[in-house]
């Protein structure tokens, strides 16, 4: 199975006047460009996903939006609590293992991505990893587990994306 993490662009900046709450945040016209980019480098890597699972909240719903369209599989679309700021990163490998797809995207928030990497490559959530927005990481797993059960394949900032095709 690959397991490939992506955290969402740049999003309006929290205690923004219009946005009382934390999951109303959407990108900004700079994220939604950089996504758009990123989501292109994205199809030129050849990258395709069974199943995107991203985060309900607007800031993740968009970008995950931006590259199931760029890549034409909005289909495979589909948004978990699990992956939303206080999700529970137990419930989300169950929510994972439930599905039977082999390339699967999750779109999230930090510190919750790293956190959850971490978990996976070293059964520990304190491995310190920087998830930047629009970065984008490659993990393998032969069996997945809520602990050490995967090989970190690579982890990508978004400039290295975009300079990457």
């Amino acid at each position: 199975m690959e397991l490939y993490f992506l955290r969402h662009g740049i999003a309006v900046e929290k205690g923004t006047s219009g946005f009382a709450r934390d999951s109303e945040r959407p990108l900004t016209d700079e994220g939604i460009q950089k996504m758009r980019k990123i989501a292109k480098a994205m199809k030129e890597l050849d990258l395709s996903f069974d199943l995107i699972l991203s985060s309900p909240f607007i800031r993740a719903k968009q970008t995950a939006e931006i590259v199931a369209n760029e890549l034409d599989i909005t289909e495979v679309l589909r948004f978990s609590m699990n992956l939303a700021v206080g999700g529970d990163p137990a419930m989300l490998i169950k929510e994972i293992k439930s599905d039977n797809s082999q390339k699967i995207l999750l779109v999230g928030h930090e510190p919750y991505l790293s956190n959850a990497i971490s978990m996976l490559i070293s059964g520990h959530d304190d491995v310190a990893i920087l998830m930047k927005k629009g970065g984008l990481c490659k993990l393998t797993v032969d069996s997945l587990r809520f602990g050490k059960c995967a090989t970190l394949e690579w982890l990508i900032g978004p400039r290295q994306i975009l300079y990457s095709v």
